[in-house]
């Protein structure tokens, strides 16, 4: 069929054609902002899941509901590089502008931009853009300390008050939230915790790995009392099939039983592969029916564009000793294993490689579901992994070479 009317939508963030499964999620949305709104109490939350599961399509239509609901917004996506106040700082600068510019003098909003340039010069924050400059005073002796806790509470504080004084609201949302530094997390949610207790207008909503339920509640005790952690899963069957069925639907096209048999088959359930196979069956097929054949043709090219993208970008980064360890532990399959079975498996003690462990759950590859346990962030690596390094043999299981790992690069 013409590749131009595919409907389907295989990408990073990339919306689907029917957002299936995923409507409690947004009714916990629509709730917390509502709350909002009226000045009512309201947890935010983060969204965890593994890759793939659609965190990002979810948090960009959160991001819509707020728009459309008149809140202002902030969406931003940390990345491991850049701290919390270089990401927050220009969303926020625009967003007191804006505020400032809704027409009569508030003087809640002109000391939120004071307390912004407190804030800046506090943090020894600089940018290369001029444009980030502001014409103003700063607030001496708030949000200027060089404590990120009691500045970044300081600012909240302050855009808070000047939406308010504005009556209006504030949303904020955060992508990958488990590449904030423990500093940075701790800071973010001590000043929501302040906005809260002042009953401040401002909410967020964040997404990220499974490890950040951990990494909240080890950032202050109380996370788990401000936020809730909804988990996003694989779908099931009867959404799986109607985020297939519903955009082919649209355009006369029909999908048979058994092709969608062949697609639960390999997806699984995940939101991201379900659109890769439907996306290349759809270019596959000759006329307006795909049936088992047609998916099974298309299989080859849904598997070289995983390999080539999605798996590859995450393989590429790693190190040869990283790729050891992960290749170990891909040969035990997919599940949860312990650490040191793992490290049984390469023929060293568990000690000797929790560096490694440690910086393969910083770089978002595996993560912790429970003390001691490792799991992989992205489904279906441990295949790739076998497909990828087919002839590996396990250091513990050979009794002629040391079990040493490779140096890494």
């Amino acid at each position: 069929m013409d590749p131009t009317r595919n409907p389907y939508a295989p990408g990073a963030g990339t919306p689907p054609p029917e957002l299936s499964g995923r409507q409690d999620l947004l009714e916990q949305v629509r709730i917390a902002l509502g709350r909002t709104r009226l000045g009512r109490p309201a947890k935010g939350f983060f969204a965890v899941g593994l890759r793939g599961v659609g965190k990002t399509v979810l948090l960009r239509e959160a991001l819509a509901m707020a728009t459309a609901d008149g809140f202002y917004t902030c969406f931003v996506e940390a990345d491991g590089q850049k701290s919390l106040g270089e990401l927050l700082v220009p969303h926020l600068r625009r967003l007191l502008l804006d505020l400032d510019r809704m027409g009569k003098l508030a003087s809640e909003v002109k000391r939120g931009l004071r307390v912004l340039k407190s804030f800046l010069s506090g943090l020894k924050l600089t940018y290369g853009d001029a444009e980030l400059a502001l014409d103003i005073d700063p607030e001496p002796g708030i949000g200027d300390s060089g404590d990120l806790e009691d500045d970044l509470s300081e600012l909240f504080a302050a855009i808070g008050q000047a939406a308010m004084a504005r009556d209006t609201r504030v949303a904020l949302f955060i992508d990958e939230v488990q590449y904030l530094s423990h500093r940075d997390f701790a800071a973010l949610i001590k000043a929501l915790h302040r906005c809260a207790q002042e009953k401040l207008p401002i909410i967020l909503i964040g997404a990220g790995l499974p490890q950040i339920v951990g990494l909240a509640g080890r950032a202050k005790s109380y996370a788990e009392r401000m936020f809730d952690f909804p988990a996003l899963e694989a779908l099931g069957r009867a959404d799986a099939d109607r985020a297939i069925l519903a955009p082919a639907a649209e355009q006369n096209v029909v999908v048979t039983p058994d092709a969608l048999d062949a697609i639960d088959a390999v997806a699984r359930g995940y939101p991201y592969f379900i659109q890769e196979w439907a996306y290349h069956a759809w270019n596959a097929a000759p006329g307006p029916i795909i049936d088992r054949a047609v998916v099974l043709a298309a299989t080859p090219a849904a598997s070289r564009r995983l390999d080539g993208s999605f798996f590859r970008v995450r393989f590429d980064r790693l190190t040869p000793r990283e790729k050891q360890y992960l290749r170990a532990m891909a040969s035990f399959g997919p599940g949860v294993w312990r650490a040191g079975e793992i490290a049984e498996r390469l023929g060293v003690k568990p000690t000797s490689v929790a560096p490694l462990r440690n910086g393969l759950i910083g770089k978002g590859m595996i993560y912790s579901p429970q003390f001691g346990e490792t799991a992989f962030t992205v489904p279906m690596f441990d295949d790739f992994l076998r497909r990828m390094m087919p002839d590996w043999v396990s250091p513990a299981a050979s009794k002629t070479n040391p079990p040493v790992l490779p140096e890494s690069t």
